[in-house]
């Protein structure tokens, strides 16, 4: 009897487990629990709007050559990350999104597909088998888009990537940008040399990518369907113009702007007009936003160099080169860029007004300060260019992103006919402001080259790619723009990096030193043996056999010494280890028997005090 007892309790166990199993996988599926500092498994709400924009189901092709990474276990932990971060996204779109894993073996169907995709087939390591680890995502238009290779190092980014991924599949028309600007983009007879320009490299690039409208300053209006607004050195907008830029703003947002203090690449600025060639900035004045117009930032620390009127070089305060370390790591816009070079740039910030939030991408170094722009626009030489009294070096933005709750620049419609259309306050204004528009022109960032008969284009910054990522950022709308850098899944050990570092710093002094002094030992060592190796006949005597004991016994001690040091660097990080292995294996362990016992103790003591009060 007992043991048909125990056969019924272990099968209604068996069940019970089933039934648990069952409820988890049908009913909470979906709770999820991402305990990581950064939730990186966690989609943001921009993401899961544009998953809702969805209008037709999307396949997600992941292709991951999963038996030629074998011992690669970065690259396969972080493409458990990705398919990790994929299986959320179809979970959220619940049934728009299907994901195919793939593993395209050598001389398969599916490399051949993943060919057809333009995946990027890479070989690492020295791995005789080539590697696939990408995406292409597709329609029921067959309409196709691809990130060919997911880098490791752009791992905080990855939402973002997959992301604009779905949103170019869900909007395959080209976004319209109005380019508002009176500049000659598009190329245009050179009143210096009476020869015809051709278009800028930017906006050649731009045209690739986007619907680009150019739109002149006196203009009435932007045209239909306009997706971003990008202002090049407005100069006298029309009225009718600011209105329409300003009322984009308000309702859609997506404005960016290259304005500056002194835009110095205009012809008469080259040809020597003693003005201040600036921008007008009445519009981002009126929304709160404040770039100087009266001074340029010099910087004496990054100014590139350039050939002075003597022919020798020299450095320019005023054409700064701004570096990594001067970019915003944690944009989207910038993360990836190594060098963006501008001339006579303004700053940007908020009035004290102002109820809006600016995120900083660009800045100058700690060693930026101002200097009048009129002053600077009469200046022949960079020699001239000195802080001026009163300057005050510090790090200032110079491009930075605007975001939040605002006021429009006009009290009323302009006009009766778009009076019930008139939008006066906005909540998710969205304008990436540059205080430079001299990064535009070719000459500050790409070099020109003869090629049979044609030109060739080669950068040697990045101002073009800074231009391209902050539209696509902005042409995403405010879901995409709202996706912002994530953690990565693989965390340093920064409290053992500390330690090496301190250890390093305390204990390299001192192994240079017994360095120094073994070498000095086995130099002299090396010429007592060498004066007894060349005449075999002579024998040391006591003296000289004492001394060149005395010698070998310096090196050992001092070896030991040296082992003793490199020891000493590892110490600390094997005390914390062993910290570690404690706390894991017994503390934690204790900790837990003994919260056991004291739940036992009060199961124990319930039915004690129901008695007695029976």
């Amino acid at each position: 009897m007992r043991k048909i007892t125990t056969l019924f309790t272990l099968l209604l166990v068996a069940l019970l487990f089933i039934a648990l199993v069952m409820i988890n996988h049908k009913v909470l599926d979906h709770v999820r629990l991402d305990l990581t500092e950064s939730k990186i498994y966690t989609l943001s709400k921009g993401s899961r709007e544009v998953i809702d924009d969805i209008d037709e189901p999307v396949t997600l092709h992941f292709f991951f050559s999963d038996d030629a990474t074998k011992g690669m276990t970065s690259l396969r932990n972080y493409a458990a990350r990705v398919e990790s971060v994929l299986r959320e996204y179809e979970k959220a779109a619940n049934g728009k999104i299907r994901l195919n894993i793939v593993d395209p073996e050598p001389f398969s169907e599916e490399e051949d597909r993943a060919t057809q995709f333009g995946l990027t087939g890479a070989t690492l390591n020295g791995a005789h088998e080539t590697v696939y680890f990408g995406l292409a995502a597709t329609n029921m238009l067959d309409d196709q888009f691809a990130i060919r290779f997911f880098d490791p190092q752009k791992e905080s980014f990855l939402e973002y990537e997959l992301s604009k991924l779905l949103h170019q599949l869900s909007k395959v028309d080209k976004p319209v940008v109005a380019l508002v600007s009176d500049l000659p983009v598009a190329g245009g007879q050179n009143p210096m040399s009476a020869q015809f320009d051709r278009s800028m490299v930017f906006y050649e690039q731009l045209t690739q990518l986007f619907n680009v409208v150019r739109v002149p300053a006196a203009a009435e209006s932007l045209p239909a369907n306009t997706s971003v607004v990008m202002l090049a050195h407005p100069k006298q907008m029309s009225e009718s113009l600011k209105y329409a830029v300003d009322q984009f703003a308000m309702k859609r947002g997506r404005v960016i702007a290259f304005v500056d203090p002194h835009y110095e690449s205009d012809m008469l600025a080259i040809m020597g007009n003693a003005d201040a060639n600036s921008s007008d900035t009445s519009l981002l004045r009126a929304w709160g936003i404040e770039v100087n117009g009266d001074e340029v930032l010099l910087d004496s620390t990054l100014g590139l160099d350039i050939r002075s009127e003597q022919g020798d070089i020299t450095q320019h305060p005023g054409f700064i080169g701004l570096g990594h370390e001067q970019m915003n790591s944690e944009d989207v816009i910038t993360a990836n860029l190594e060098s963006i070079n501008l001339a006579s740039a303004g700053t940007v910030s908020l009035l004290p007004s102002s109820t809006l939030d600016i995120t900083p991408l660009l800045q100058s170094s700690a060693q930026g300060y101002l200097y009048n722009a009129s002053n600077y626009a009469t200046q022949a030489g960079s020699s001239a260019l000195k802080p001026e009294t009163g300057s005050i070096a510090k790090k200032y933005t110079v491009a930075g992103h605007v975001s939040g709750t605002t006021i429009s620049a006009f009290s009323k419609a302009i006009n009766t006919a778009s009076e019930s259309d008139f939008k006066a306050t906005t909540d998710h204004l969205n304008v990436l402001v540059v205080a430079d528009a001299d990064m535009l022109t070719d000459r500050f960032w790409v070099q020109q080259s003869p090629f049979f008969g044609d030109v060739v284009f080669t950068p040697f910054a990045n101002n073009g790619d800074f231009v391209i990522n902050a539209i696509e950022n902005l042409a995403g709308g405010n879901a995409l723009i709202s996706i912002r850098g994530r953690g990565q899944s693989s965390r340093p050990f920064t409290r053992v990096e500390a330690l090496q570092n301190t250890a390093q710093q305390r204990f390299t002094e001192h192994e240079q030193k017994l360095q120094d002094e073994l070498a000095v030992t086995e130099a002299k060592l090396a010429q007592l043996q060498s004066q007894q190796g060349r005449s075999s006949s002579v024998m040391y005597t006591d003296e000289q056999q004492s001394t060149v004991d005395q010698f070998v016994e310096k090196r050992v001690a001092i070896r030991k010494q040296l082992r003793e040091v490199r020891y000493e660097l590892d110490r600390d990080i094997d005390q914390l280890g062993g910290w570690i292995k404690f706390i894991n294996i017994a503390l934690a362990p204790l900790v837990l028997i003994f919260f056991l016992y004291l739940l036992a103790c009060a199961l124990r003591l319930r039915p004690g005090k129901a008695y007695l009060k029976g």
